[in-house]
């Protein structure tokens, strides 16, 4: 445990004192203290990191660079040890991105690995996929962090003595945790599977949305008739492009109830346009007759779509969904890992409705349960045969 008070780093010397005293460690534990409310990227505000002796607060608002620091960081013989790592690494990334392309342009380059998550790596102890720091903290450290500081204003200076000391706990514990889930695992198959995983944080399609893909987010365009899809798809691109041209998060720049309506009405005038009652008054004499225009366009593309879908998967796809989850679940109880880290239930219904495989169709899941899983479904070339009670039972 920690016996040296956290240094608070607001100088490019006293970051390169932390950092050389990081320097030799193998690893190190990461946490950002970031602000996203009101913006449509992350607003990097603190970086904690720590590692067996030492712990730093790296003030990056009082910064004149953070070049020094990223290089560390994209150190590829330093494990970098984070819980639930995607908001951070994206934060890290734009960092990142900036100091390679400049602060005018927003791009994300991801930090080099390798890397550790905590909250992945507890999922393989039988522990929630899903669980929060302060709760494995307390389950594997027997230890409470306060919460006194989780909904504070990082980008304030000064910062005062609590929310330095609630940013440190972050990365104290999570030092511990590491060694802890390292005990428990490192000696163990899944360590590699927790390996495996995390290699795709490196993917840099994890932290950035290509304004033309942005209209995989919505959850409704099955829904919809192809003129009425198209439509969907310009607008989630022109609101992409929007918000982050304005920096504003989506929905201030357009609700996916209102981009809903307004793709289900058609309009083709300011008048139409204004009937929709989800749609600001604002943006309408803003932008109105942008929008029109954009719908107007948005028709050529309605061939390309397939027609509206109404499906209602069967009573045989229903029990065949619930069996599969058995499996997956009484697979997960064997292996000692969270069932959501095998197969989610989006997972099995995708498989089962329309013969798509997800993550469990490659790597460690595939070779482990995928290949039993995929073939239960009746999901293999050349055969659709529904899944019957005696292979379920047969293969548990």
């Amino acid at each position: 445990m920690y016996t040296s008070t956290p240094e608070y780093v607001q100088t490019p010397d006293a970051l390169a004192a932390a950092l050389a005293k990081l320097a030799s460690s193998p690893f190190v534990a990461l946490d950002t203290e970031f602000l996203r409310e009101r913006t449509y990227y992350p607003k990097f505000c603190l970086l904690q990191i720590a590692n067996d002796n030492f712990c730093a607060l790296i003030d990056v608002l009082s910064l004149p660079s953070l070049s020094p620091l990223l290089e560390f960081l994209n150190d590829r013989n330093r494990l970098k040890v984070l819980h639930a790592a995607h908001q951070d690494l994206e934060v890290l990334a734009l960092a990142n991105g900036e100091a390679l392309n400049g602060n005018a342009k927003k791009s994300l380059v991801p930090i080099s690995g390798p890397f550790l998550d905590t909250q992945v790596a507890a999922a393989f102890l039988d522990m929630p996929a899903s669980i929060g720091y302060a709760d494995l903290v307390q389950r594997r450290l027997n230890h409470t962090l306060q919460k006194g500081q989780s909904r504070t204003d990082w980008s304030q200076r000064p910062l005062s003595e609590a929310q330095l000391t609630y940013a440190a706990d972050d990365v104290i514990y999570l030092v511990e945790l590491y060694h802890d889930l390292k005990k428990a695992l490192g000696h163990t198959l899944r360590w590699g599977w927790i390996a495996e995983e995390a290699e795709q944080l490196e993917d840099a399609r994890l932290y950035s949305t290509d304004p033309v893909e942005a209209w995989h987010r919505l959850r409704f365009l099955d829904q919809l008739e192809p003129e009425q899809r198209a439509a969907a798809k310009a607008l989630a691109e022109w609101r992409e492009h929007r918000a982050m041209h304005k920096d504003r998060p989506r929905s201030w720049i357009l609700s996916d109830d209102a981009l809903r309506a307004i793709a289900q009405r058609l309009p083709t005038t300011i008048e139409s346009l204004g009937a929709v009652p989800e749609l600001p008054k604002g943006l309408i004499e803003r932008r109105g007759d942008e929008l029109l225009q954009l719908l107007s366009n948005s028709k050529a593309q309605a061939i390309n779509e397939p027609p509206a879908q109404d499906f209602r998967p069967s009573r045989d796809q229903q029990k065949q969904v619930a069996s599969l989850m058995d499996v997956v679940r009484k697979e997960g109880a064997r292996l000692h890992i969270s069932p959501e880290r095998l197969a989610t239930r989006r997972d099995i219904e995708a498989l089962v409705f329309s013969g798509r495989v997800g993550g469990f169709g490659h790597g460690w899941r595939l070779h482990t349960f995928g290949e039993r899983l995929i073939k239960l479904a009746g999901k293999e070339a050349g055969n659709d045969a529904p899944l019957t009670e005696t292979d379920v039972h047969s293969a548990q």
